[in-house]
């Protein structure tokens, strides 16, 4: 199929384009940007005037509970979501059941995906079986068949031997060691950020050290063994600066953080709200701009959401009780434009934590996504940045509806995901 995008605002940070320009794209491909680009023999064009054209969105950590949790979400609803979002590459984390340890839950996860959806899948194996912590899953096979990384995502590798270990071996593969970091005995019965608002709460704290102390040990590692760690959801500022003296020694290492730890504050726990029930915590406004701070001097290497559906009664709980996470596919964008409304971030920033980011943390086997040069893979999000909407969970392709911004008013849509060419999203 061939799709003119006329008078757009093209933004390309792996190519350094901003300007206003048409995009040609032909056979699954991008394979020009121009003024003027003749309509003839175009089975599509698209008027983007006044919108935000650029590379399709990489999301390197989603949780898409299928197998074992469809309740929650399933492969097709997932990627549905996604691609409202903009995204076109998601990064499932293992954490399924039965866990993706093994070729078998792989294969299902990428046969399903070939079956449901028309974005790219791109499963994270665990680092252990069972990511019980105890010994290393088949990383080799893992490897061969694909998986784009290794984590045990909402399980700290406790196992110090056990995590060297894995960041030799995934040496072999180039592959990043995807570490949740969160030391367990610190965290243990910890429910929000600790400070005034959880003792006025009664609710207890999780400190800023759980986080720091096992950044602090996994960049250790990642040292002693020359291996790639990768720091899922980083949430403070001393985890920040971990990873800025880190990577001024030149070890390996990169970071992402998520939409919700860059926007939001541990205020929107108050009144008891499950919604904001997310590990890690959500922080303070100082962490926050330590954050954005990390993603403008390129600390932090990518954003990441987290995508973390739950069902309606895994909220409607005790607090103590109600499951971690937040549905946050289809808001991502909305939500970080007002980082870039506010002028804390440029847009061009934004858009490359997106993009080319993520894809520089997957390497180079990834080079012809997250870009618009000629001949990349044409993965294109088009969006409005100054449309107002309201958050409608009831309206979410995703089935999580767990969102603490429901019934907000964000600035900035999605208008139209393509994916390898095709349109797997329009804003009805």
């Amino acid at each position: 199929m061939k799709i003119l995008i006329k008078n757009g605002r093209i933004i390309d940070p792996a190519s350094g384009t901003d300007n206003v320009a048409d995009l040609l794209i032909e056979n699954g491909l991008v394979t020009g940007i121009n003024k003027d680009i003749s309509r003839e023999k175009t089975e599509k064009v698209i008027d983007a005037t006044g919108k935000v054209v650029c590379p399709g969105f990489i999301d390197l950590h989603v949780h898409l509970r299928e197998p074992g949790f469809e309740g929650k979400e399933t492969i097709e609803s997932g990627c549905k979501a996604a691609a409202a979002g903009g995204f076109t590459s998601i990064c499932p984390m293992p954490n399924t059941n039965p866990a993706a340890d093994c070729l078998p839950v792989i294969d299902f996860i990428k046969n399903t995906a070939t079956k449901v959806s028309l974005i790219r899948v791109l499963p994270i194996a665990a680092i252990t079986k069972g990511r019980k912590g105890q010994e290393l899953s088949p990383m080799g096979e893992l490897a061969e068949a694909g998986v784009v990384g290794f984590s045990d995502d909402g399980d700290y590798v406790s196992s110090s031997s056990l995590l060297l270990n894995a960041l030799l071996y995934s040496r072999t593969f180039d592959l990043p060691i995807m570490e949740h970091c969160e030391d367990a005995c610190l965290a243990e019965g910890g429910l929000m950020n600790e400070g005034l608002l959880a003792c006025r709460l009664g609710l207890k704290g999780i400190t800023n050290a759980t986080e720091e102390i096992a950044v602090n040990r996994d960049i250790a590692l990642a040292k002693e063994s020359g291996g790639r760690l990768h720091l899922c959801h980083i949430s403070t500022a001393g985890s920040v600066e971990l990873v800025r003296q880190a990577k001024a020694a030149g070890i390996r290492v990169s970071a992402e953080v998520t939409p919700h730890h860059l926007t939001l504050t541990e205020a929107e726990v108050n009144g008891y709200n499950t919604s904001a029930k997310v590990n890690p915590p959500l922080r303070t406004q100082t962490d926050i701009e330590a954050l954005i701070a990390g993603l403008k001097d390129g600390t932090i290497d990518a954003i990441a959401t987290d995508h973390a559906p739950h069902t309606r009664n895994d909220k409607l709980c005790e607090f103590g009780l109600a499951a971690n996470g937040i549905s946050g596919l289809e808001t991502a964008l909305a939500s970080l434009m007002g980082l870039v409304h506010s002028g804390k971030l440029s847009l061009s920033l934004l858009i490359e934590k997106l993009t080319l980011g993520p894809q520089q943390v997957l390497g180079e086997k990834y080079q012809n996504i997250g870009n618009l040069k000629a001949g990349s893979c044409a993965d294109v999000v088009i969006f409005d940045p100054d449309e107002e909407w309201t958050v409608d969970t009831a309206k979410f392709f995703s089935k999580g509806k767990n969102t603490p911004l429901e019934g907000r008013k964000l600035k900035g849509r999605v208008k139209t995901t393509i994916a390898c060419g095709q349109i797997v999203y329009q804003q009805a």
